[in-house]
């Protein structure tokens, strides 16, 4: 549909008059005109009118933002012989500009001008070209995250958050992970964790292929990953009866931890991992780990953070995989989000939900670049 729409727009471009062309637009798509935005379930689309790519008019308040954030929200800024569309999802703004004294968590106020807006984000251009990419990889941070972020941007508060202060002691044991890691790939201590993970993900097979229907990714991502590494084990079997009973599932939360499953091997080995599920004919991005969390857990010396991917596959579960973060693929794969976390932190991170599944067909645990992963760390580190 975005393509489709890209195209439309461009073949327009000489129209310089953004009501006739949002009435195109909307007649074309069968849009809904909501005061200046006209949307679908498929997107959002805001016509602005400039002298140049610069502009720094008012676009849209950010509570009128919200109720549109979970569908790709676009700008299209008409100019006299071309029209510029920009991604301005929450993720894509800097701050808020415009009658934002009163902005806060719980008082959303303002609007944002064309200026707040990223033109690139992660060192990719937002254009139309990279539209998809970058909505995967807004679609993974809610908008109250967000939220957060631009309160703390716009009012000039001091940042939350806790940034992992690096010693000269945690940087040699942060730089050897990847040694650590590819010893354990190839370990009897990899056998044993993978063994114990998919005895769980064998014994829960009918209700993890239950709860992969749920559309929620959030609310099915946390249930899967419960069933297999939930500790209460009251609370499990309260999650089992309502999938297959097919009512509510009870509220519950989970640790915001870096790993869902921590295993110590003696005193060889320290592993946490987290589990992701993949359901393979969706290609989002799914959350990996903070970059603060990360980089503290491996200034364990014996410390190894591995993923554990479940793939679901329609009615059957995949082989699942257990890699460590500096698998080449995986790590090839990781997108580093930095200005996000700006809140006194170095950034989240996410995985390349299309290419991550190409692990289920050869996934090679002990495949690890050391002078690679050697390169991410430091970079990381500097941040």
């Amino acid at each position: 549909m975005l393509e489709n729409l890209v195209k439309f727009i461009e073949s327009h471009k000489t129209v310089n008059d953004k009501n006739k062309l949002a009435t195109l637009v909307k007649e074309k798509f069968a849009l809904t005109k909501d005061r200046s935005v006209f949307y679908s379930s498929q997107f959002a689309i805001r016509f602005s009118k400039a002298n140049s790519a610069n502009f720094g008019n008012t676009v849209l308040g950010l509570s009128a933002l919200q109720k549109y954030d979970d569908k790709p929200f676009i700008v299209c800024l008409v100019l006299k012989d071309e029209n510029i569309l920009l991604l301005a999802n929450s993720t894509f703004l800097k701050k808020i500009s415009h009658s934002s004294q009163m902005l806060r968590v719980d008082n959303i106020k303002g609007s944002f001008n064309g200026s707040d807006i990223f033109r690139a984000f992660n060192e990719i251009s937002n254009s139309p070209k990279n539209f998809d990419d970058l909505f995967e990889i807004h679609r993974q941070i809610p908008f109250e995250a967000n939220l957060v972020r631009l309160v703390e941007a716009t009012n000039g508060i001091a940042p939350t958050g806790k940034r992992f202060e690096v010693s000269e002691k945690s940087k040699i044991a942060i730089l050897n992970a990847p040694i650590r890691a590819k010893n354990f790939s190839e370990s009897n201590e990899y056998n044993q964790l993978k063994d114990e993970l998919d005895s769980f993900v064998k014994k829960f097979q009918n209700e993890i292929l239950i709860a992969s229907l749920i559309e929620n990714v959030k609310i099915r991502g946390s249930i899967i990953e419960y069933l297999i590494a939930g500790k209460d084990e009251v609370l499990k079997q309260n999650l089992i009866a309502a999938l297959q009973n097919k009512t509510d599932v009870p509220p519950f939360k989970t640790d915001n931890e870096l790993g869902d499953y921590v295993r110590n091997f003696g005193d060889i080995y320290h592993t946490a991992t987290d589990i992701k599920t993949k359901i393979m004919i969706l290609n989002s991005n799914p959350k990996a780990y903070n970059l603060d969390k990360m980089l503290s857990f491996l200034s364990g010396d014996n410390s190894v953070f591995m993923f554990y991917f479940v793939g679901i596959d329609f009615d059957k579960i995949l082989n699942p995989v257990l890699v460590s973060m500096f698998q080449s693929k995986v790590l090839e794969n990781t997108i580093l989000i930095k200005h996000w976390a700006g809140r006194n932190s170095r950034g989240v991170s996410q995985l390349n939900g299309s290419k991550i599944k190409e692990l289920f067909a050869d996934a090679n645990p002990a495949n690890i670049s050391l002078e690679k992963s050697a390169e991410f760390l430091e970079n990381i580190i500097k941040l």
